[in-house]
C-alpha cells in the first residue's frame, strides 16, 4: 500500500544525529522507506537549528534535500487560515508551527503517515476527530 511519509523535525534530527536517543530506531525506518519523505519549511527550520550541535548535521540535511530524499510539500501561504486554526485549537499543548503544518498536511494528503518522535502527535487529530497514522517509537 502506497503512503506518503511526512517527516517531523524530531525524526530528521534522530536520523542524522548519532547521539539522539531515537537514532537507531529512526535510522532503521528511514533507510527502509522506498519513497522520499515530505516535510514543511517549519520542520526544516527546527531541524537545522537542532542540528547545529551535531557534527556535520546541517550538511547532511542539505544533502538529503539536494538529493530529494526529503521533499518540501507544503505552502503555508496557501494554508494560512487552516494552519492558524490548528495552532489555536491546540494552544493548551502547545502546538508548534511545524506540528500545525504537518497536521494540516495530513488533512490534505489522504494516505499520509507522520514519522515522528513527538508524542504530541498522538493527541492531534486531522479534520477535528480523525486519528493521524503515525510511525513513532512510543
Amino acid at each position: 500500500m502506497a503512503r506518503t511519509v511526512l517527516i517531523d523535525s524530531g525524526s530528521i534530527v534522530a536520523v542524522l544525529h548519532k547521539r539522539d536517543q531515537h537514532h537507531a530506531w529512526a535510522r532503521a525506518h528511514f533507510e527502509a522507506f522506498v519513497e522520499p519523505c515530505t516535510t514543511c519549511e517549519a520542520a526544516l527550520s527546527e531541524s537545522f537549528f537542532l542540528l547545529e550541535r551535531a557534527r556535520q548535521g546541517e550538511e547532511a540535511l542539505c544533502a538529503l534535500l539536494e538529493r530529494k530524499v526529503i521533499l518540501l510539500g507544503f505552502s503555508m501561504a496557501d494554508q494560512l487560515t487552516e494552519t492558524l486554526q490548528l495552532l489555536r485549537r491546540y494552544d493548551d499543548i502547545p502546538m508548534s508551527l511545524a506540528d500545525a503544518c504537518l497536521v494540516r498536511m495530513t488533512e490534505l494528503i489522504p494516505d499520509a503517515v507522520v514519522f515522528t518522535t513527538d508524542s504530541d502527535f498522538a493527541t492531534y487529530r486531522k479534520h477535528g476527530r480523525q486519528i493521524i497514522p503515525l510511525i513513532t517509537p512510543y
